[in-house]
């Protein structure tokens, strides 16, 4: 039965079409069709020249920029959009007959949709490319410079050198900066040297991303994410994909992470891909001047950002898939997986890690993992979702307090404030002073003999081992026992800061933050299970373990599942997340662990809190999104929600006795987006809808092109006039080009849930009640979101836009 009623939907849509003629070809975008028609008007024969008469003026012949088109915070009508492509599509199909030309301009429309999504893929590489290296020798900047070419990070610095052995602290071209003012690179003042100077450039880089996003760019600040899937679910947020937004977006980016806050650039990322998708589809107007085509190369567009955030093509289109996108036919999935690809290609041809990989933190062991170490993985899943959810409820309240409260109007004090505070607590612990990415890093690799790092520093059986072999499991050192202790007031201080520092205004990602939080995690359990498998190696659950050749248990494994479980407990994605982690990591051998963690963190998750964090960030901001995994469970009736209530009067429009006079009092007197046309008061039988935008404009129009429109003048929305009306009468105006004749109805005993399924699979914006063919009601989007949030004891007032 649903798939019927969804085929007759689009079936109306086709015969209204038709029924208009050549006109609507060449015109489509000034239709605002919504879906089936009344069978008593849509089929109803076209009244002949004898029947009245036709000297109607008609200010839509050639109808003006701006009918059919959206205004500020409202709604695209996919049926009317997906249905002006197919009549554009048929079109061009049609006059390829005429000759050579139009088949070549018949190929380039073929075309046009591969050679957007390869520009887009392309941009988005390099923004990424340009990004990473800057963000990179940001960071850097803030402990020292390179001597001999302050543009190279310390790394590429240190490449430069000549000298034999590599200090992950520097080498002999690079400086630090107690070096630079003649300091002596140890003691008292060269720390307390470094830890300022340190705190003085994290304050600087964070002040100019806030002062970019506030001044030029306010929609650059966060993550995006939450915006892009109500964008992608048919919303218009103008600006917030625009070139300013991409360039204020990048440049913050890089300050901001350089900043040393706890936060990434690998979510924004996808945000940076969309708008150079919505940048690069005004070239081609086949997805310029159609909102639900252009949503199709935003769909691609994310599936880049995340390609390039995490050298993940397959995942990011996935991501796309699963998280991000409303809207996605296969052709979609096709052409998202090809503008992955060329982002992917572009990344790597910059190689801007320098290591022949996408991403910093690319695994290199593959030490076999046991079947009992699955209760830990489960284990860590259990954190993550756990953490997940204390993370977004802490979160919400804070962000939902600096709105309610004075913090909101402050927004770069705030800035400074939490760098300030992050500065002078991170600076001691080596753990928090490093980037989070290269953080990752360390804790996903494994131990080697010739590692002197804290964390390698086992005890180990000198005749167990050599330089030329991995490590063995081992008592742990010394300076291990410190670095545990170390990590663990890190991952305290990381998961208290990331709730206060998501939401900043600054561009923030949460990807590497809860990454870190759950690597870090891991790490600790990895080592923990390592040291108890080698105490009780001879015992036989651990003996088949600690064989020689490699470690007992591998804690950098730990770390990845303990990044998975955690990025999983915040987001809730599954299939998405566990393929970006394989192929950002490249251990397509622990696929399973990695299966395990993110189940259980989204099982956990969602039985304490059923939303992730960016779900939660849409309904905090009031954004009409209708999500398609929730169940309406109610057993409420279109009658309960339509407006207006039964005591209230419902604005229509009738089709052929108002004035210009008359609707131009409505339009002043009301803010309705739209009006349904009916015949009269007295037979409230429904013709059709028109929309407040297409009205305003049509008279506008038609009042400074013909002097003969006056106020008095009757609108019909008819094909005629009845014969000897117009003798004495000023001359009519005719709207019949923007009235939608196929608006989508049911019934007032409609159950909300099949309302709600109609909405969600055809994206509607609105839908009209009737009972017996006479019109009740309207029900829009927001009211249905209002409806839900009043069932779940919300405020249906948090619901903003139209």
């Amino acid at each position: 039965m649903e798939t019927d009623t969804l085929v007759r939907a689009m079936d109306g849509i086709e015969l209204h079409y038709k029924a208009v003629g050549k006109e609507s070809v060449n015109s489509s975008s000034d239709k605002d069709m919504n879906g089936t028609p009344d069978d008593t008007f849509h089929n109803a024969p076209i009244a002949d020249k004898s029947q009245g008469s036709t000297n109607l003026f008609d200010p839509l012949e050639d109808l003006p920029p701006g009918i059919g088109q959206y205004d500020d915070f409202h709604t695209i009508d996919w049926l009317r959009d997906i249905s002006r492509d197919r009549m554009r599509h048929r079109h061009i199909v049609k006059k390829k007959q005429e000759g050579c030309f139009e088949k070549l301009k018949g190929a380039h429309d073929a075309w046009s949709g591969w050679v957007c999504v390869l520009l887009v893929g392309c941009a988005a590489g390099v923004c990424a490319a340009v990004v990473d290296i800057g963000a990179t020798w940001m960071s850097d900047l803030k402990e020292g410079v390179c001597a001999e070419a302050f543009w190279l990070n310390r790394e590429h610095c240190c490449w430069a050198a000549n000298d034999t052995t590599f200090d992950q602290d520097g080498c002999s071209q690079w400086s630090t900066w107690p070096q630079l003012f003649g300091v002596m690179s140890v003691g008292a003042g060269s720390y307390i040297l470094s830890y300022l100077i340190y705190i003085i450039w994290a304050l600087t880089f964070a002040v100019l991303a806030a002062m970019l996003v506030r001044v030029f760019a306010p929609y650059a600040c966060g993550s995006g994410i939450p915006e892009i899937k109500t964008i992608l679910s048919g919303f218009i947020i103008r600006g917030y994909l625009g070139k300013w937004t991409l360039i204020i977006k990048s440049v913050g980016m890089m300050l901001s992470v350089s900043a040393g806050l706890s936060l990434g650039k690998e979510g924004p990322f996808v945000h940076i891909a969309s708008c150079c998708g919505n940048v690069l589809s005004h070239l081609f107007p086949k997805y310029d001047k159609n909102e639900a085509k252009k949503r199709e190369i935003l769909s691609a567009a994310a599936a880049a950002g995340v390609s390039v955030a995490f050298g993940a093509p397959i995942g990011g289109v996935l991501f796309s898939l699963e998280e991000v996108s409303y809207y996605f036919p296969l052709k979609t999935l096709w052409r998202s997986f090809f503008c992955a690809l060329a982002a992917a290609f572009v990344l790597r041809s910059f190689n801007p890690f320098g290591n022949d990989h996408l991403v910093m933190f690319y695994i290199e062991y593959h030490n076999p993992w046991y079947l009992i170490e699955l209760g830990a993985f489960i284990l860590l899943g259990v954190f993550g979702g756990i953490w997940g959810t204390i993370f977004i409820k802490a979160n919400i309240r804070w962000c939902r307090y600096r709105k309610m409260s004075l913090l909101g109007k402050y927004p770069i004090m705030e800035v400074l404030v939490v760098t300030l505070i992050t500065a002078v607590i991170a600076y001691p612990n080596p753990y928090t002073r490093m980037n989070s990415s290269a953080l990752i890093k360390q804790l996903v690799s494994q131990c080697r003999p010739e590692d002197d790092t804290a964390l390698c520093d086992y005890r180990y059986n000198t005749t167990a081992t050599d330089m030329t072999s991995d490590v063995v499991s081992g008592p742990l050192g010394p300076d291990t026992i410190k670095a545990v202790w170390l990590l663990f007031l890190a991952l305290v201080f990381k998961m208290i800061i990331t709730v206060f520092t998501f939401g900043l205004k600054v561009p923030a990602g949460l990807f590497i933050p809860s990454m870190a939080i759950g690597a870090i995690a891991g790490r600790l359990v990895g080592m923990g299970v390592e040291q108890l498998a080698y105490a009780n190696r001879s015992h036989y659950i651990f003996k088949e373990m600690c064989t020689s050749g490699h470690t007992c248990v591998t804690p950098g494994l730990y770390a990845m599942v303990g990044a998975c479980a955690a990025l999983g407990g915040v987001t809730r994605m599954t299939v998405s997340l566990v393929v970006i982690m394989f192929e950002l990591t490249g251990g397509l051998q622990y696929i399973v662990p990695l299966m395990a963690a993110a189940m259980t963190a989204k099982w956990v998750g969602d039985s304490l809190h059923k939303e992730g964090i960016y779900d939660a960030h849409i309904h905090l901001n009031g954004y009409p999104y209708l999500d398609c995994k929730e169940e309406f469970v109610h057993t409420t009736l279109a009658v309960d929600v339509m407006k207006p209530r039964h005591d209230q009067a419902l604005c229509v429009i009738t089709q052929d006795s108002m004035t210009v006079s008359d609707v131009e009092s409505l339009l002043r007197e009301t803010d309705h987006n739209g009006f349904p046309v009916i015949v009269s008061r007295e037979s409230p039988f429904l013709v059709g809808f028109v929309l407040r935008r297409d009205l305003i404009i049509a008279i506008s129009n038609a009042r400074s092109m013909h002097e003969g429109i006056v106020s008095k003048s009757l609108v019909y929305f008819t094909n005629t006039v009845p014969s000897g009306s117009a003798a004495n009468c000023p001359e009519p105006l005719k709207l019949k080009k923007i009235l939608d004749m196929s608006p989508i109805t049911v019934t007032d005993q409609t159950p909300m849930e099949t309302v709600i399924d109609i909405f969600r699979k055809l994206g509607l914006r609105q839908t009209l009640v009737t009972s017996n063919g006479r019109l009740l009601g309207i029900i829009t989007k927001k009211d249905i979101l209002r409806h839900i949030a009043q069932l779940e004891n919300e405020d249906p007032a948090s619901i903003l836009f139209n």
